[in-house]
């Protein structure tokens, strides 16, 4: 019986040093802080490029859509500048024909000096014909004079001679402007067929050139995923793409956007221009100041139920960093008010009994009960406007502290310990 009483007050000794920590281990306690209230509203969304270009796989012109083969591509993340090449596809065929048609070109270029040279020496010629024909007239004419000093056979032999001069002088005008049209119409036939090989030869060396992609601004290289060979992937060196896929994009790092989607209730709390700070989930430590630049102005669909609403609203990213790339996860904590010189606490360390407030504030080792006026509030802080003083300890949820306690707050004396 003595060793059974031993073992009882020993326990007993044992069990009330270990309820004294549970008392003091549930005592949650706050510092009254002056400071600005902020009320936040957090959405979630992805960020995107502000400015970015889209690159497709070039369609050739005078060609049907087909394949083309990648020899060259720049990385993921690459930096350019605007020019830089971005992916170059195979490009013989095209160099072969620019080449080709470039050589047809310039013999259509030879054939036209030449014709424009034989021209030349066709219409001297024919000048000095119709000269000379011209000369033979007046000749025939002078001796036509004669013909009443000169037998009658000699005077119809005159006669002869300048019907006949001048029948040739008639045939040889006539003919000139035939063969000046004939020459002109030779010549531009030639022309016509140079054109169009030089419009080939200009098609081939687009061709070319646009088999070479290059950047249409400075940004950052971004491969798309697409459909490639039985499965999803990005384009390499190697690969056959059809023409008119989109394949790439190229976007500004200078200029970032968060999109994010708005519940139908948050949606009259905001407004454009709202002051807002993003946090990357990949990189907590960056935060980064941001604004409210527009709202969608029709409502979407939810992932969940088709009867909730939900709108977009786009944050532009007011700050920098090299940590910030598209498609990232993100949060805008939006500011929706503000108390600039504010005494807050948490909203768990003020009490509500009918329409009075109170609070628990620490006095030495013990809490006392003290009547408090209360202003603008968020989800987890409470503006004291009366009742309180920076820097005074309060009681937090002392509802459920004085539930388990058994007793009031102020009876917990080792409150030390457990702040």
């Amino acid at each position: 019986m003595v060793l059974l009483a031993v073992v009882i007050v020993t326990a007993l000794r044992l069990a009330r040093p270990a309820a004294k920590t549970q008392v003091q281990t549930a005592l949650r306690t706050a510092t009254v802080e002056r400071r600005p209230l902020i009320r936040i509203l957090r959405v979630n969304g992805k960020v995107a490029a502000t400015k970015s270009l889209l690159v497709s796989t070039p369609t050739l012109q005078g060609q049907p859509l087909g394949v083309l083969v990648v020899t060259h591509m720049a990385t993921s993340g690459t930096h350019v500048q605007k020019g830089d090449v971005l992916v170059e596809f195979d490009r013989q065929d095209q160099l072969k024909n620019a080449a080709d048609r470039e050589a047809e070109f310039h013999q259509k270029e030879d054939d036209i000096k030449r014709a424009e040279a034989n021209e030349v020496a066709a219409r001297a010629k024919d000048d000095t014909d119709l000269k000379q024909a011209d000369d033979a007239v007046h000749s025939a004419e002078w001796e036509l004079r004669r013909n009443e000093v000169i037998s009658k056979i000699d005077a119809e032999k005159n006669q002869e001679t300048l019907d006949a001069a001048r029948a040739t002088l008639v045939q040889l005008k006539e003919t000139y402007d035939l063969k000046r049209r004939s020459a002109v119409a030779a010549i531009r036939a030639l022309e016509i067929e140079r054109d169009r090989s030089r419009a080939a030869m200009i098609h081939a060396r687009e061709n070319a050139e646009k088999l070479q992609v290059r950047s249409p601004m400075e940004g950052i290289v971004v491969p798309l995923t697409i459909w490639k060979g039985g499965s999803m992937g990005e384009v390499a060196a190697g690969d056959e793409v059809r023409s008119g896929t989109p394949f790439m994009q190229v976007m500004s790092p200078g200029a970032m956007e968060v999109r994010a989607r708005i519940n139908q209730a948050d949606l009259a709390l905001l407004r454009t221009g709202m002051k807002a700070v993003i946090r990357l989930d990949a990189f907590p430590q960056i935060a980064l100041p941001a604004h409210v630049e527009r709202l969608s102005a029709v409502a979407g669909s939810s992932e969940f139920s088709k009867w909730v609403r939900t709108f977009t609203a786009i944050f532009t990213v007011d700050g920098t960093d090299p940590n910030l790339m598209p498609d990232l996860s993100a949060a805008a904590d939006i500011e929706l008010a503000r108390v600039p010189d504010a005494l807050v606490v948490p909203r768990d360390a003020i009490v509500s009994s009918g329409n009075q407030q109170f609070a628990w504030m620490k006095n030495a080792n013990a809490f006392q009960k003290v009547a408090v006026t209360t202003g603008a509030l968020t989800d987890v802080e409470i503006a004291v406007t009366s009742g309180l003083s920076p820097g005074q300890v309060v009681l937090r949820n002392p509802a459920n502290t004085i539930a388990a306690t058994a007793g009031p707050p102020g009876a917990a004396r080792a409150s030390e310990a457990a702040q």
